[in-house]
């Protein structure tokens, strides 16, 4: 269905006098993104409330490091398995009604959580929230560059990736608070109210036609082009569950070698696993360095931690995803030189912020150092999108998603939780182990630079010739 991008009514069809991206931009609504946004706020806050409970949980259930870090890994491993072929899927389903309907079931089983009997029943229960991020991160994802152009993309993923950042926040100061004043369990049904609300504005947000903004950008169009909401569609197990499987194995597998076939892709996985491996490392056990290594109080390090989020992690995304979408047309293979650079700064500000140095320097160092480490993120994820075609993209961030959860945030708090073990709980020297493996991932970052614009450029003359065709058949 042609129609009306969110904001207003439809236009004509490709015409004298279309709307040129710059247009574009100012013209569609910035309603998707925030709606998109607070799906990741929600999904942060249901992850994060569990490093807010760390001192409850261990002495409800007399559980260690490992385990905790098991605990806080359970989202992500599910979330691991899920999330490709969810992608797969969300390149052939209604992306705002199935993201909506999974929110809604992860809301439930986020509630469950705060009945479980055993840390061995919570551990599944937590495990089980990882199907619903596992749909909801590659459906709303792949919406942002079908409604926005190019040179939007930087902000709107900029938008995303704060609010997850204030569910970061939001979720340890759940747990920080609610959680020693009324026990872990009300901490938990707390966390999972607000993802009701966000589903309901997702089920109704207009969805666009895959490859909308794309083909505004190469001027094929002048309004954004919406999916008709009446249009039949055929079921997703119409020949049978088992056909079903058979086919998504086929249809996942095909769509990978796609996906891995494009070189961008292939440093830009390595280097994203990095970036989440650090910033995971951090997050998931600053709040107990803060307790055992500066000697604050739960709420003074609960504090602590969301100045480091609320003033470097949400200005970190802002200003990257800014600084993104303003070079992206002025240096070659911004997408990805940019976050290199930024990732380099950040693990260089974070270890040199755990040498023994008094609370007044550490935490200005932790602060520019999870400032840098979140600016690199808005761009990586628009340059995924830069650089992959419109009917493969929820594919593109199943893989994304799948490779950054085993290489980096599954990865991170059970590594940094055993070398933290290994020397009698110092976290100090865990960081100090862990962290400088980022420079490996910024220097494939770099890698990638001469191949990003190649790749974006072929992608959008794939585009502009299907236009051309459709306008003009032979």
């Amino acid at each position: 269905m042609n129609g009306a991008g969110p904001s207003g009514p439809p236009s004509g069809g490709p015409a004298a006098g279309a709307t040129s991206p710059a247009e574009h931009n100012r013209a569609v609504s910035a309603l998707p993104m925030w709606v998109l946004g607070f799906t990741f706020m929600v999904d942060s806050l249901d992850q994060n409330v569990i490093r807010g409970l760390i001192p409850q949980l261990r002495a409800h259930f007399g559980v260690g490091d490992v385990a905790i870090g098991l605990l806080m890994s359970a989202f992500v491993l599910v979330n691991g398995l899920v999330t490709l072929p969810a992608g797969y899927l969300a390149d052939r389903w209604r992306r705002t009604k199935a993201a909506s309907a999974a929110m809604t079931v992860w809301s439930g089983v986020s509630a469950a959580c705060a009945a479980a009997p055993s840390f061995g029943v919570l551990v599944v229960l937590r495990g089980a929230l990882g199907f619903g991020q596992g749909v909801t991160d590659p459906s709303a994802s792949s919406l942002i560059p079908d409604y926005y152009v190019l040179g939007r993309r930087g902000r709107a993923f900029s938008v995303q990736q704060s609010l997850a950042f204030v569910g970061t926040g939001v979720g340890v100061l759940i747990g920080g608070l609610v959680g020693p004043a009324f026990g872990w369990r009300a901490a938990l049904v707390v966390a999972s109210l607000p993802g009701l609300l966000v589903a309901a504005a997702l089920w109704r947000l207009p969805e666009p036609v895959r490859g909308a903004a794309d083909r505004v950008q190469v001027g094929a169009t002048d309004h954004l082009e919406l999916v008709d909401p009446t249009a039949p569609r055929a079921p997703l197990f119409d020949q049978g569950v088992r056909s079903f499987v058979a086919d998504l194995a086929r249809g996942v597998a095909r769509d990978v070698r796609v996906i891995i076939s494009i070189p961008t892709l292939r440093f830009a996985l390595a280097g994203v696993s990095a970036v989440l491996f650090v910033l995971t490392a951090v997050a998931s056990w600053m709040t107990v360095f803060y307790q055992r290594q500066l000697g604050l109080t739960q709420g003074q390090a609960t504090m602590a931690f969301l100045v480091m989020v609320v003033a470097g992690g949400i200005p970190g995304v802002i200003v990257g995803g800014r600084v993104a979408d303003r070079l992206v047309t002025r240096i070659t293979g911004a997408r990805v030189v940019l976050p290199g650079i930024e990732l380099t700064v950040a693990t260089t500000c974070l270890i040199a912020s755990l040498i023994n140095l008094p609370l007044a320097a550490c935490l200005p160092l932790q602060l520019v150092g999870f400032f840098f480490a979140t600016s690199a993120v808005p761009a990586l994820r628009a340059g995924l999108t830069d650089a992959v075609p419109s009917n493969l993209r929820g594919t593109g961030f199943g893989t994304f998603n799948l490779v950054s959860v085993v290489c980096g945030t599954a990865a991170a708090p059970l590594i940094t939780a055993y070398f933290a073990q290994r020397f009698g709980g110092d976290l100090r020297t865990a960081f100090l182990i862990v962290l400088p493996l980022a420079y490996p991932g910024a220097a494939l970052l770099f890698a990638a630079r001469r191949h990003l614009e190649e790749d974006s450029l072929r992608l959008l003359a794939v585009v502009a010739q299907a236009a051309e065709e459709q306008q003009h058949p032979a």
